[in-house]
């Protein structure tokens, strides 16, 4: 029989229907794969028993004619979303141990679907980083190898980018058919292209964040990571909708997303950013974006160039607003509701919680935590934070007019392929670079994707994001198909 990790989620969906294999065999197919590939340290939490009982239970739906979008699936679910009864830790130890006594929107919809979880992946902490090297336990590793080993990492392993780097690994790996990821500032995305997978940040609003552990509230939203376009379509659909638990889920219809696939880009205007294309940007990334160019027009769109003035800003006011917003929503974690707490308790309930916070976050949340106090602070609100919102605004407007001329905007996804696991990690500004192409998105709140499109010189995946107006994943996911289609990208076969 074919190796049933090698299948995508619609080749498997379509052979499922067809009886010519179970559910069962294929959850019982990647939890061997998981077993063998522990080295990776994708996972946080297995969950074979579980599987195995969903997986039965979709193979009976299965049988009667029940089966729904995604039945018998298996699937990796990032460590933010809350799963009933299940550890969810936020890669976090303050979180070590917690079980939430119910399950997000979108794990929930996801289980509607028929999808088997097999278990939380690893992530930064708090969903804080650019390479799943914050997370309390232990960083991933990418599956990929350099042709030659990399000055920063004495074993030659890569980061596997951030926050969702284990969803990345897992998915390039071959652990799990899909993932589930979170996008504050390109955590979706950037793992997407170091990975050589599809990464998909929907518009803000398409998925709902209730049960999702906050980071940045203005800005996190729920996608999906898989190894195909067509793939990654079939799963959003299944994750979006209104919630009315979530007071930003948007009340709309949720597209056919694979029904907009097939349809090419003739005609369609693509527009091609010149901030994004500074002095010193890598040679393999240049090169990568033209080719793109090229295969979109020999597609049929057109090229046009476009000026998006306040992308020079996007970093610092990112800077600024997410950890605003994550010094507020992580005062939560005191030691008094849930999670861990400082034994030694103090000799006061300020020192009980201090000792809780010190012992329980990483550096990285630290840092984030000071930073967003400071800037919520009196005295200092108007100058850095009024300031921001109003540097976003201008951000988004870049993007409305830009989207008045062009019906998508084609950019690299990341400046760089992926690094050493030794590397960048202990220089935060070098850290917060990486997410320099896919932070304005973010903060205009509108859709992206990367699609692994090319190898670097030293064989490593790079890929190419597709911005579209809000509410417009249909037109992204035409494009990708497009530009995966004329990459043929090579997908990682070798076990790691």
């Amino acid at each position: 029989m074919t190796d049933l990790t090698s299948f995508t989620i619609a080749a498997a969906r379509d052979r499922l229907a067809k009886n010519e294999f179970t559910a069962l065999e294929l959850t019982d197919a990647h939890l061997k794969a998981m077993e063998k590939a522990k080295g990776l340290n994708a996972f946080i939490t297995t969950t074979a028993e579980v599987a195995r009982t969903r997986a039965k239970a979709s193979d009976a739906r299965l049988q009667t004619g029940t089966a729904g979008a995604l039945e018998g699936i298996p699937i990796g679910i990032k460590d933010l979303f809350c799963t009933e009864g299940v550890q969810t830790t936020a890669g976090s130890h303050i979180l070590e141990g917690f079980k939430p006594p119910y399950e997000s929107t979108v794990s929930q919809k996801l289980r509607d679907a028929g999808a088997v979880m097999l278990g939380k992946l690893n992530m930064d902490e708090f969903a804080m980083g650019s390479s799943n090297g914050t997370s309390y336990f232990g960083p991933v590793k990418n599956p990929w190898k350099a042709r030659s080993r990399p000055p920063d990492s004495e074993a030659g392993d890569l980061v596997p980018g951030g926050s969702s780097g284990g969803s990345a690994a897992a998915v390039a790996a071959h652990l799990v058919l899909g993932a589930t990821g979170t996008d504050t500032g390109g955590s979706i995305r950037q793992p997407a292209s170091f990975c050589g997978i599809v990464g998909v940040k929907p518009t803000y609003g398409r998925c709902s964040r209730w049960g999702i552990v906050a980071f940045a509230s203005s800005l996190d939203q729920a996608g999906p990571m898989t190894r195909t376009v067509r793939d990654a379509a079939i799963m959003l659909k299944a994750m979006c909708g209104h919630d009315p638990k979530d007071s930003t889920s948007a009340p709309l219809a949720v597209p056919d997303f694979e029904a907009a696939l097939g349809k090419g880009v003739k005609g369609l205007r693509i527009g091609i950013p010149k901030e994004y294309r500074p002095d010193g940007l890598n040679a393999d990334v240049a090169l990568l974006w033209d080719a793109g160019v090229q295969w979109l027009k020999d597609a049929g769109a057109t090229p046009v160039e476009i000026s998006l003035p306040h992308t020079k800003s996007a970093l610092p006011t990112y800077y600024i607003v997410a950890p605003a917003e994550a010094s507020s929503n992580l005062a939560r974690y005191d030691g008094l509701r849930f999670g861990q707490r400082d034994r030694t308790m103090g000799n006061s309930l300020d020192e009980m919680y201090a000792k809780t916070r010190a012992a329980g976050f990483g550096a990285e949340v630290k840092r984030r935590i000071l930073i967003g106090t400071y800037v919520l602070s009196a005295g200092y609100y108007d100058a850095y934070y009024v300031k921001a919102q109003k540097v976003r605004a201008l951000i988004a407007k870049d993007f409305t007019d830009a989207f008045s001329k062009v019906d998508a905007i084609l950019t690299p996804t990341a400046p760089t392929a992926a690094f050493g696991l030794h590397g960048k990690q202990d220089d935060p500004i070098a850290m917060y670079l990486n997410d320099v192409f896919t932070v304005p998105a973010s903060l205009a709140g509108i859709p992206g994707a990367s699609v692994p499109a090319g190898l670097n010189n030293d064989g490593l995946p790079l890929g190419l994001q597709v911005l579209t107006k809000r509410w417009d994943e249909e037109t992204m996911f035409r494009v990708c198909q497009v530009l995966e289609d004329a990459a043929r990208f090579p997908t990682l076969k070798v076990a790691p």
